[in-house]
């Protein structure tokens, strides 16, 4: 691979780790119910954004006017990844996921913004769900960036073997999708605490015996939490049955199975502490390394079970290969 190219996905993969910070910041305002320290917007108590007095920056207020900045670096770094891939990628697809991912920063930027004058609820949701899908869309920009993307499969793994996962990731990926929204709803309306004892309910039930909409959304994800284990588990079953011996799908798949365990814990430690700021927000970054995994294993699966397809826009053809 050509060294402007190891660059390019060596930037790619720092705009993903800063993407997750981006997230943590806007976890833990959320979690400190910070949104509203900085009352005006695009200015910081009439300054400009970038220059705000740091004998201001106290409380909520470091952690809502950390969030604006880290999101307009985020900008930057955007503008700039998408430069670089249009004057050295060929492959337009990859372009085409650049420029979503510019449109994607400024409507999640106009989104932050309008918090700060429009207090709705669904708008909170949208920007939050808004924030996971941009993380998988810059981290499968990093994935086509990346050498891997070109490497053949282990000795022994047929593309057949791949097509076995195809379905069933995306599944995967879809069912942890659906539990982030459902923590996006249950934050947002304050029901985190709404059945305050774990795992089973202040009754002894696993079934709340009483019903409102923050009594069912903190149930719904629950539920869902089992139900997104246990397609994880038939993933990951699938992977060490069929792949086991390619590590670009056995190793995320460990990591899955890792994170799904702490997410598990960290979801008991937000009820046990009374929803401190610490387990809360890493839960909520957490969940989004959850998610990245899946789509991880989505990805190459739909790249690797296609390899004899030059019109599928994850297959090798599509993807120069350099000496």
């Amino acid at each position: 691979m050509q060294p402007a190219k190891i660059w390019l996905s060596r930037y790619a993969k720092f705009v993903v780790a800063f993407t997750l910070l981006l997230i943590s910041f806007g976890g833990t305002v959320t979690t400190k119910k910070a949104g509203l320290s900085v009352p005006d917007w695009p200015t910081s108590f009439g300054y400009n954004m970038f220059a705000l007095p740091f004998h201001l920056w106290e409380g909520d207020v470091f952690w809502e006017h950390s969030h604006r900045l880290i999101g307009s670096v985020m900008g930057v770094l955007i503008i700039g990844l998408v430069i670089w891939v249009m004057c050295t990628e060929r492959r337009a697809w990859v372009k085409g996921l650049a420029w979503a991912s510019l449109v994607i920063v400024i409507i999640q930027g106009v989104m932050g913004g309008l918090r700060v004058t429009d207090l709705s609820i669904v708008l909170a949701i949208i920007h939050g769900c808004t924030a996971q899908f941009f993380f998988c869309l810059v981290l499968l920009i990093a994935m086509a960036l990346s050498p891997e993307w070109t490497r053949p499969l282990a000795t022994g793994v047929a593309p057949a073997r791949v097509a076995s996962l195809k379905s069933w990731s995306w599944v995967v990926v879809g069912a942890i999708f659906i539990q982030l929204i459902l923590g996006a709803i249950m934050r947002h309306i304050d029901a985190g605490l709404a059945i305050p004892t774990f795992p089973l309910t202040p009754e002894g039930t696993f079934m709340p015996r009483e019903h409102n909409l923050h009594v069912d959304i903190h149930f719904a994800h629950r539920f869902w939490a089992i139900v997104v284990t246990v397609l994880v588990g038939i993933l990951v079953t699938k992977v060490f049955r069929n792949v086991a011996s390619e590590r670009r799908f056995s190793r995320p798949a460990l990591t899955l199975v890792a994170l799904l365990i702490v997410q598990i814990a960290l979801g008991a430690a937000i009820i046990f502490t009374q929803r401190a700021s610490h387990p809360t927000t890493s839960h909520v970054v957490n969940g989004a390394l959850v998610l990245a995994l899946g789509v991880v294993l989505a990805v190459r699966s739909n790249r690797f079970s296609t390899l004899d397809n030059d019109q599928q826009p994850f297959s090798a053809s599509a993807a120069p290969v350099e000496a």
